[in-house]
């Protein structure tokens, strides 16, 4: 198990920031060396959904709670050429719902960290870190042969968990876009206790062969795209595209794709309506498109020691 926990201490390192004291009106600018380097952001929004139906309720359905809980924490540096991003990004939903109990509807982690060399003013060489992994179990429903409703279980904790090390180039020509182009992309798939999931996923569930708990897979390219743009006036579209090629499994029906979509609404300063969506394919899961959405009422709190220029 060490190897788990040595590879998240890995993706630990988010810097902090000292808030700056302004110079008075009348004093000249300050030095740009007085100026932090540092530029933090946090993010975290509550989402509920409910809905409360009596026993002799004759529309159908059942009474049901969700939540949805977002967290985003984000510390970038730079100074000069050289810059220093890291975030975290963590998602957990769950709906409780009358005759069912407990589901986990989403879950994700990830952790990147990402050290760049400006080459121009578009341009940049870098070096990065991320993990992508989950909290809690999941678990998959069906009914047996007797038509009993049955769970299996399908994920856990660092099963599975990507870890990738990528080398290349960003290209950023704006403030709210940004691509990481990496011909050399070297990724580390984890499952912790393979064989509980045999049955459910796999022989060789998420890649991975039994007894072994690790995957390598050296010779790979990533690509990564973000996009964070508020679209229009208190409205806001964040995006992220993931796409993964093994050269030695170089196929198109082997590339792995993960998109995710986010549109937030904000009603007022703390109270928005948010819908994300999440859509996977990767062979080594399912031979489909795997997709989900969601669409939630909450409370959003936003942090940060900066202003935003203006977008164009």
């Amino acid at each position: 198990m060490k190897h788990y926990y040595l590879s998240l201490l890995m993706l630990a390192g988010l810097g902090t920031a000292q808030a700056q004291t302004p110079a008075p009106a009348v004093a000249a600018a300050a030095p740009a060396d007085t100026v932090s380097p540092w530029k933090t952001k946090f993010k975290g929004s509550l989402n509920v959904s409910q809905a409360l139906l009596s026993d002799n309720w004759k529309g159908g359905g059942v009474s049901f709670l969700g939540l949805n809980a977002l967290l985003n924490a984000q510390a970038n540096y730079r100074r000069e050429k050289h810059s220093w991003d890291n975030q975290a990004d963590l998602l957990f939903a769950f709906a409780n719902s009358k005759g069912q109990g407990y589901r986990k509807n989403l879950d994700r982690l990830f952790l990147d960290t990402k050290y760049g060399y400006s080459i121009s003013g578009d341009w940049d060489m870098f070096a990065s870190l991320n993990l992508l992994t989950q909290f809690a179990p999941g678990y998959e429903y069906g009914k047996d042969a007797n038509g009993n409703e049955q769970a299996r279980l399908v994920s856990s904790w660092f099963a599975p968990a990507f870890l990738t090390a990528a080398y290349g180039f960003e290209y950023h020509p704006t403030t709210y876009f940004k691509v990481r182009l990496s011909p050399f992309a070297p990724r580390f798939t984890f499952v912790n206790r393979p064989e509980r999931f045999l049955t459910s996923v796999g022989a060789e569930p998420y890649g991975v062969q039994p007894p072994r708990e690790l995957r390598r897979e050296w010779l790979a390219v990533q690509v990564l795209a973000e996009f964070d743009k508020e679209i229009m006036q208190n409205v806001n579209l964040k995006g992220r595209y993931l796409l993964f090629a093994n050269y030695q499994e170089l196929a198109f029906k082997n590339i792995d794709h993960r998109l995710e979509l986010a549109l937030t609404a904000k009603v007022n300063r703390y109270i928005n309506v948010a819908l994300t969506g999440i859509a996977l394919y990767d062979r080594d899961q399912d031979a489909r498109i795997q997709g989900s959405q969601t669409l939630s009422l909450g409370f959003l709190y936003t942090f940060q020691n900066y202003e935003d220029k203006k977008q164009p």
